[in-house]
């Protein structure tokens, strides 16, 4: 033993031996964390219905679950505004008024709160209906998002209800149904019911049941059951993922055991030909000075995990190759250090430590009265600081730089599945992914190309549902005259009675008639929205051309007994854009009130400088049930009377909108009840 145990052959084997274990160590960790999600549970878990697996597989579905019971309900309930809690309106509105203090000229300090926020509720009417519509549609964003999630469960079967709405994946509802499976978990009320008995056991239910608990359980019910192929499929894969978890973690614990020994060995020979053997034997790499020697060390670790990064799909297979060559390289430079701690010269063999010696023997060769003192206080100061550094800051940076590569390598994990979810068509799946560092960039990216995928497809979806529809529309609304020009041309063929073909003759004059006004108005707004029309940008006195407008359709005006109301600035204001085309669509929106309007009301016109832009507003209420959209509303061939009994043809906003666009404008309408709101806005006349 005494020949052998310090010999340089039994070093360079133990020295092997420490790096095989440390190599094995990070292999088996790495594995497990890949495999298995870094969840060493399973091995002491008896089966999967104990497991926390199997606790996850239900608790994704019920997370969803309790937040569309208790939070968004249906459609109806959101878009009522229901879903708006009153801390996040109200942090809207601070918002809004701030913006309202600091940019609008309205605004008077001199004034109580109360008369400005009377002044910002009115003025900023609109941005306040915008900001709620925008919470609003984020609320059926997410309600949406949550039911797609629940459309990809096949299994487990899930049945969830609050009395009123209901979602699950399968036909059966009654609790009775779903105690026919051989695992469930049933809520109802106040009630817990979990089968079979291991289930029950489980000591992660609490997960469960908070979520529960958190819902006004009183009428809620939740179902969850698993069959028997699911449940044998889910067990068979818990069973591997436990038998990998365990290997690995006998080979960790092995592994750890084989390395502590062998490091621990060499510490205690490396410098020394024998355990009597009083002088330490330094070689070339103990040289180096000891805080770059610390500084390497600290470099390696990061370098290391930017290569499995690069190579993670492999990194299964490569883990022991890369890390060979850190660790030898490593363990080289950390058994130097213990060399130079055996040796007393671990602070010494510094480049700090080098810089102060040097600089403390020259201010003594310089000021040799002071020299004591001098060197006494920077001594003082440099060997804590140099203690620090060595003693303190190297573990410290070991450890963290340590965690953020287990942190980048759970990341990169999470994108891969998310990516492979999206790439099978999930395209409402997130990629959740903490921080802000390039792998949270990097899922905010997937995550904004999966939004714009989804968009692309919505949109998509939406043109083809908007293309039959017009092609219905126009088949209905052109039919309808064309079969009556038909028909009377058939009887007048065959009418001998002079007042009959007079009468038949207006009839087929009246139905010609509007069989041109729907072709013209089909042309114009084909025309329109193709921006292919010429526009001759001039100057334009915005009021005078509606004064004059209103004066040309003043008959029809006194004939529905309406009441226009105009309101505008004191000084004239001047839009740029094509009066022509500004007319007609103006000329289309007042055609549009002449239609639905209700008989004996008034209509609001109001001029608004914006400082930019004018903003010119049309408010009428409509004879008609609003009971759709605004979007709807501006598809062509859409009417405000779904029975489709006036003369409108549903193209007047469509061709308004698209007149305006070209104008560089922007064409907006609002519905609230009955209350139809028009609002354009035209880039302000620059002189």
């Amino acid at each position: 033993m005494k020949k052998f145990s310090h010999s340089i052959i039994t070093k360079i084997i133990v020295f092997m031996i420490a790096i095989v274990c440390f190599t094995g160590v990070i292999r088996a960790f790495i594995e497990v964390e890949i495999v298995n999600d870094g969840d060493f549970n399973s091995v002491v878990e008896s089966n999967y219905l104990k497991s926390r697996t199997y606790i996850q597989e239900s608790e994704r579905i019920i997370s969803d679950l309790t937040r569309l019971i208790g939070e968004y309900k249906n459609e109806e309930h959101i878009l009522s505004g229901e879903t708006i809690s009153e801390e996040e309106w109200k942090s809207t509105e601070e918002n809004l008024f701030s913006d309202y203090q600091h940019n609008s000229r309205k605004y008077n300090p001199e004034l109580s709160e109360e008369k400005n926020y009377e002044m910002f509720k009115e003025e900023y009417e609109d941005k306040i209906s915008q900001a709620k519509d925008e919470l609003i549609k984020e609320d059926l964003r997410e309600f949406h998002l949550l039911m797609q999630n629940l459309e990809t469960y096949e299994a487990p079967l899930f049945y969830g209800s609050d009395g009123t709405n209901v979602f699950t994946n399968n036909t059966k509802i009654e609790k009775e149904q779903f105690k026919t499976y051989p695992a469930y978990m049933i809520f109802e009320g106040y009630k817990r019911d979990f089968y079979p008995k291991e289930a029950n056991e489980n000591e992660y239910l609490y997960r469960i049941t908070e979520q529960i608990d958190e819902l006004d359980i009183e009428n809620t019910v939740i179902s969850v059951a698993f069959t028997e192929e699911f449940l044998d499929r889910k067990t068979k894969e818990w069973q591997e993922n436990k038998a990998i978890a365990t290997k690995n973690l006998y080979s960790l614990v092995g592994f750890l055991a084989g390395f502590i020994l062998s490091f621990v060995y060499l510490v205690l020979v490396i410098g020394r030909k024998s355990f009597k053997d009083q002088e330490l034997h330094l070689f070339a790499v103990d040289k180096l000075y000891n805080d770059i020697n610390i500084v390497i060390c600290i470099c390696l670790l990061p370098l290391w995990v930017t290569l499995v990064d690069d190579l993670f799909e492999n990194i299964v297979k490569l883990i022991i190759p890369i890390t060979i060559p850190f660790a030898i390289l490593g363990f080289v430079l950390v058994l130097s250090l213990v060399k130079h701690f055996k040796n007393k010269t671990l602070i010494k063999h510094t480049l700090i430590y080098t810089i102060i010696y040097k600089l403390v023997k020259f201010i003594g060769d310089v000021y040799r009265s002071g020299s004591i003192g001098v060197k006494t206080v920077l001594i003082v100061i440099g060997y804590p600081i140099l203690v620090a550094l060595t003693f303190f800051m190297f573990p410290v940076t070991i450890g963290v730089a340590a965690w953020f590569a287990f942190k980048k390598i759970k990341s990169f994990k999470a994108i891969q599945d998310g990516v492979e979810r999206i790439k099978d068509g999930n395209l409402h799946h997130r990629l959740e992914v903490a921080g802000k560092g390039e792998f949270g960039s990097l899922a905010a990216g997937i995550n904004s190309i999966t939004d714009g995928l989804k968009k692309s497809v919505d949109s998509e979806l939406k043109s083809e549902r908007l293309k039959t529809e017009l092609i219905t529309n126009v088949s209905h609304d052109i039919r309808t005259p064309l079969t009556s020009i038909i028909t009377y041309v058939d009887l007048l063929k065959n009418e001998k009675d002079p007042s009959k073909v007079v009468e038949y003759i207006e009839v087929l004059d009246q139905k010609s008639k509007r069989l041109k006004i729907l072709t013209d108005d089909l042309f114009e707004a084909t025309k329109a929205s193709s921006g292919n029309m010429p526009v001759n940008f001039e100057k334009i006195d915005i009021l005078s051309l509606i004064t004059q407008g209103l004066g040309e359709v003043n008959d029809k005006i006194e004939a529905l007994d309406l009441e226009f109301k105009m309101n505008y600035p004191k000084e004239k204001v001047y839009i740029t854009g094509d009066g022509k085309l500004l007319w007609r669509s103006i000329e289309n929106l007042l055609s549009n009130i002449f239609k639905y309007a209700f008989k004996g009301s008034r209509v609001y016109i109001s001029i608004e400088d914006l400082g930019s832009d004018i903003l010119l507003t049309f408010k009428n209420v409509s004879a008609y049930e609003l009971n759709i959209s605004a979007d709807e509303l501006m598809e062509r061939f859409k009417r405000g009377d779904e029975s489709r009994s006036s003369q409108g043809s549903g193209l007047g906003l469509s061709i308004a909108k698209s007149l305006i666009e070209i104008q560089k404008g922007k064409f907006n309408i609002q519905i609230d009840g009955d209350l139809f709101k028009a609002m354009i806005y035209l880039p302000k006349h620059k002189s």
